[in-house]
């Protein structure tokens, strides 16, 4: 059996500094949280880039790379670049570190949803916020899709071929597995395709294991054997539904973005604790981590 793969999603763009003192948001902190993530077994690192003053998310193609290279100096984990970027970007400006940065892996979503945050702060009690943008930043999100049209969808699989990047298709509802297998049956994607099933998003799937266990079960319908998939969950499911990941064979991602978290009461300082987490429950299960180099085998990237 191959050993699972273990992704950490370090900074993500949908917590804000407020929410948490120990998010990292200079591309130092990344870079260290990244590096920690990998030291405690993560094969996979998913970054996002965060303006070093405000920590708003960015599309700077300079910090982002900046974020990218002090990884790639320091250790051999696979760099998955988000494009999904932060809300309200422009696909023009999410797909842009594919050609600029070339990273092994990149997030591919699937199709377009609406993506809720404006609760956030009612659950969290925040009266008070570090900048000026986080409120309304996250109030936006009442009146906003996260746009993936087939449009986007077809071009964007393009743009990674031609860098030898390999899409991570991210998954928010069963609707997007049929999209994918458009994009097959079409040839814009190579299979086996790599699936990320990403539950809890207010405006998507519920995280439940009944609902990981139909999108599994979708997936199996449409492709057969020919994807690879792993599961992430926000808040509070993201422990449970790894698990039950594991249980099912499947791969997992933990991390800051996903979850700010260690356990409840217990805040999360790094990715790194959240991955260190994992892996425990893994061994007592009798599964392994993967390694970086196994997971460009099992997922067929380019090497290094």
């Amino acid at each position: 059996m191959a050993r699972t793969i273990i992704t950490a999603a370090i900074t993500g763009a949908i917590h804000t500094p407020t929410m948490s003192q120990y998010l990292p948001i200079t591309p130092e902190e990344i870079a260290d949280h990244a590096v920690g993530a990998y030291e405690a077994g993560a094969a996979v690192v998913h970054i996002h880039p965060r303006d070093p003053e405000t920590g708003k998310p960015t599309s700077d193609l300079n910090i982002f790379g900046d974020v990218i290279n002090r990884i790639r100096s320091r250790c051999n984990v696979v760099i998955c670049a988000t494009t999904g970027g932060g809300l309200g970007m422009s696909i023009e400006e999410r797909v842009a570190v594919v050609p600029t940065h070339k990273p092994e892996l990149a997030s591919f979503n699937a199709g377009s949803i609406n993506f809720g945050l404006f609760d956030i702060p009612a659950r969290m009690k925040i009266t008070e916020w570090k900048h000026e943008w986080e409120l309304p930043y996250l109030e936006m999100t009442k009146d906003f899709v996260f746009r993936n049209t087939f449009q986007s969808l077809e071009q964007l699989p393009q743009i990674f071929e031609q860098q030898d990047t390999k899409p991570e298709a991210e998954v928010y509802d069963s609707g997007m597995i049929n999209n994918l297998r458009y994009l097959v049956d079409r040839g814009f994607l190579k299979t086996p395709v790599y699936v990320q099933f990403v539950l809890g998003i207010m405006g998507a799937m519920p995280a439940s294991i009944e609902n990981l266990m139909f999108l599994l079960q979708t997936a199996r319908r449409t492709f057969g054997d020919d994807f690879v998939w792993s599961v992430c969950a926000a808040g509070r499911f993201q422990m449970p539904l790894c698990t039950a990941g594991l249980l099912l064979g499947g791969n997992v991602r933990v991390g800051m973005e996903d979850n700010l978290w260690l356990e409840k009461g217990v805040p999360a300082k790094t990715s790194a604790e959240q991955v260190a987490k994992i892996r425990r429950i893994a061994q007592e299960l009798g599964i392994e981590a993967a390694t970086p180099d196994e997971a460009r085998e099992t997922l067929g990237l380019r090497k290094g």
